[in-house]
C-alpha cells in the first residue's frame, strides 16, 4: 500500500482547517500541544538548573533525593528511611533534596554523589560501603551474612509487598497523604493514578491476587520471622547495628508510625513486643535528631 506524500498531507490538513466546522477543532488541538511544549520546556529547564545547583554541593557529601519528610517518621517510604539510617550509622555526611524524590529508575530514593547518579537504596548502600569502607556486613560470620541477605530480600521483596496491599488498596493512600503534611499539591492530585500504578503491580508480583485476610497472614508470618531471629539481642546481628538493622528499621518504623489503624500497628504491640522495642532502640542510637527531622504541619 502506497503512503500519501507529506505535501498531499499538509493540503489536506490545511483544507480542513480552513472549513469552519473544523477550526475550533484544531485550535484545540493547537491548544493542548502548545501547552504540553511549554510545560516539557520548563520541566526540562527546571532540570537543568537543579543540577547545576547540585554540583555545589561538596565533594563526598551524598546528596539523597527523597519524598518529603513525614509527620510521625522521617519519611514515609521505607526505602528512604532504610538508606538515611545507614548514612547515621556509617557518618557519612549527607544532605537532602525534595524537588526531585524520582530518579531516572522511577525509584525514591536517588543520590547524586560526586557528579554520579544513583538509584536503588541497595546499590547505593553497597557503593557507599566500598568507597567510605563502612560495609558492616563483611564483618559478620559467613552464616551471619546469609542470615543478613535472607532478612533483607524478605522485607523489600516480600514484606513490602504485602504492605503495600493495605497501604494503597485497603487503605486507599489516605495514611500516605495524611502522614506527608508538606507534600507538594500534585502528589496529593496525583495519588488516585500513583494507587492504580501499584495496585496494578500488585496484581503482577501476585500478592495482590490473594485476600486480604491471606495478606495479613503472610506478613505476620514475616515479622514473626524477624521476632524470631532478634530474640533478646540488642540488634539482629548482635551487640551492634549492620545494614541488616537499616532495612528492617526503615519498614518496622513505617508499622508504628505511619499505619494507623491498621492491623500491623497492633501486631507490633500485642504479638511482637520485642520488635516495638528495637524499632525504639535504632531509633535512640541512629536518630537522637528524631522530632527535629518530622515535618512541621
Amino acid at each position: 500500500m502506497k503512503l500519501p506524500s507529506i505535501d498531499l498531507i499538509l493540503t489536506s490538513v490545511a483544507d480542513g482547517f480552513r472549513r469552519p466546522e473544523s477550526r475550533s477543532r484544531y485550535e484545540a488541538v493547537a491548544a493542548v500541544v502548545a501547552t504540553y511544549g511549554a510545560f516539557s520546556l520548563y520541566r526540562y529547564i527546571a532540570k537543568r538548573n537543579r543540577r547545576r545547583r547540585w554540583r555545589d554541593v561538596p565533594k563526598d557529601v551524598v546528596l539523597v533525593h527523597a519524598l518529603p519528610r513525614g509527620r510521625l517518621a522521617p519519611n514515609v517510604s521505607p526505602f528512604v528511611l532504610r538508606l538515611e539510617t545507614y548514612l547515621r550509622l556509617a557518618k557519612i555526611p549527607y544532605q537532602l533534596d525534595f524537588e526531585e524524590p524520582v530518579g531516572s529508575k522511577g525509584k525514591s530514593p536517588w543520590v547524586t554523589w560526586n557528579g554520579e547518579e544513583i538509584a536503588d537504596s541497595q546499590i547505593i548502600i553497597e557503593r557507599l560501603g566500598r568507597h567510605y569502607g563502612k560495609d558492616f556486613t563483611s564483618r559478620l560470620t559467613a552464616e551471619q551474612q546469609a542470615a543478613a541477605r535472607a532478612i533483607s530480600l524478605m522485607m523489600t521483596e516480600h514484606l513490602c509487598w504485602g504492605l503495600r496491599v493495605w497501604r494503597y488498596e485497603l487503605n486507599r493512600g489516605r495514611a500516605v497523604v495524611q502522614s506527608m503534611p508538606s507534600a507538594p499539591f500534585y502528589m496529593r492530585l496525583g495519588m488516585p493514578l500513583f494507587r492504580w500504578k501499584i495496585m496494578r503491580d500488585l496484581r503482577v508480583q501476585g500478592i495482590g491476587k490473594h485476600s486480604p485476610e491471606e495478606v495479613e497472614d503472610m506478613v505476620k508470618k514475616d515479622l514473626a520471622a524477624i521476632s524470631l531471629y532478634l530474640g533478646e539481642k540488642p540488634f539482629l546481628m548482635g551487640d551492634e547495628p549492620s545494614e541488616v538493622d537499616c532495612t528492617v528499621f526503615g519498614f518496622l518504623a513505617q508499622l508504628k508510625w505511619h499505619y494507623p489503624g491498621s492491623p500491623y500497628e497492633a501486631m507490633l504491640e500485642a504479638d511482637f513486643p520485642n520488635l516495638s522495642s528495637y524499632i525504639l532502640r535504632v531509633k535512640e542510637k541512629l536518630w537522637p535528631d528524631w522530632d527535629q527531622c518530622l515535618a512541621r504541619p
